[in-house]
């Protein structure tokens, strides 16, 4: 019996761990950028875009250029995006024998 309370115990330390790293992943701030900086994406721990800065000059641009920029950058912001939260939640799962365990994303 002694077996199953520390397995419980173990689930419960690892619950309020996940817990604690979804709140810490809210707070990640990912950028992307493109175009030799001048399209720049920023996405928070939600995936939600958060801030778009276009230069000047990229504005001079064709519209269809623009639109590949914007599309570039976001795609390199959520790139490392997945990379931030995936560490935070391999830190949270270490110690517990879950190898490998990634944020289902």
């Amino acid at each position: 019996m002694t077996d199953f309370k520390n397995i419980l115990d173990k689930a419960k330390e690892l619950e309020s761990k996940m817990k604690e790293s979804q709140e810490k992943i809210k707070n990640i701030r990912a950028e992307g950028i493109s175009g030799s900086n001048s399209v720049k994406v920023i996405l928070n721990g939600e995936n939600e875009m958060i801030k778009i800065d276009l230069s000047d000059e990229t504005m001079k641009e064709k519209k269809s250029i623009i639109e590949d920029l914007i599309v570039a950058a976001h795609n390199k912001a959520k790139s490392e995006l997945k990379f931030k939260t995936n560490e935070e939640i391999s830190k949270s799962a270490s110690g517990f024998g879950i190898p490998g365990f990634k944020w289902p994303l």
